[in-house]
């Protein structure tokens, strides 16, 4: 094969990446604005500026365009619980509490998203778990940090319960501030604070 080829497979490889990520973004921007049912197909390709038969080259019908979506949503979040993790100017407690806080964020500020994240199953393709397992071992980590690894599971697992369900019913209008004297953040540092951490972070 000539390098001329290799220049033109690479060529339409890209080509190939940037429309699938222009569809991509179109239907995150459809998902926030009205949710899942205001993204079809037909939409996401005018959107990305592409036909939409084009579109389906791509995802074989909404149903897998939404999980792509999810898969992408769930690797920014691992990226951020990364970037929480390493930063040094964190203690091990206020890393928790600021990774719960940006997830809780972000059931706030996109909802749609948010929930689509979450509706997600076990049984979904491995791209979607395998992008939610990263984020969740991320989590676990920090919680490790303060509780040890081998009390990681079940406290992460009841902190992420907490965090979601604070967020959730936030969402749906049941925690009002006027009555339970507190807004989602500083309920999620109440469950952290219930957490019977250590007074020196374990080691191993």
């Amino acid at each position: 094969m000539s390098t001329d080829k290799f220049v033109g497979m690479a060529t339409r490889a890209e080509s190939a990446a940037q429309t699938r990520q222009a569809l991509l973004d179109a239907a995150v921007v459809l998902l926030d604005r009205g949710g899942p049912e205001a993204v079809t197909l037909r939409d996401v390709g005018a959107g990305a500026g592409v036909s939409r038969s084009a579109a389906y080259r791509h995802f074989v019908d909404k149903d897998a365009l939404l999980k792509a979506v999810a898969t992408d949503a769930w690797a920014a979040v691992a990226v951020g619980l990364d970037a929480i993790t390493g930063d040094e100017s964190l203690s091990p407690e206020r890393a928790l509490r600021t990774a719960l806080g940006a997830l809780s964020d972000l059931g706030h500020s996109r909802p749609h998203l948010y929930r689509l994240m979450f509706a997600q199953t076990t049984d979904e393709p491995a791209s979607v778990a395998e992008a939610a397992g990263r984020a969740q071992d991320t989590f676990l980590e920090l919680v490790g940090r303060l509780v040890g690894g081998e009390r990681a599971r079940p406290y992460a697992g009841v902190l992420m319960a907490a965090a979601h369900g604070v967020t959730d019913l936030d969402l749906t209008g049941h925690l009002p501030r006027e009555k339970w004297h507190a807004d989602r953040h500083q309920l999620i540092d109440l469950v952290v604070g219930m957490i019977p951490f250590p007074s020196e972070p374990p080691r191993g």
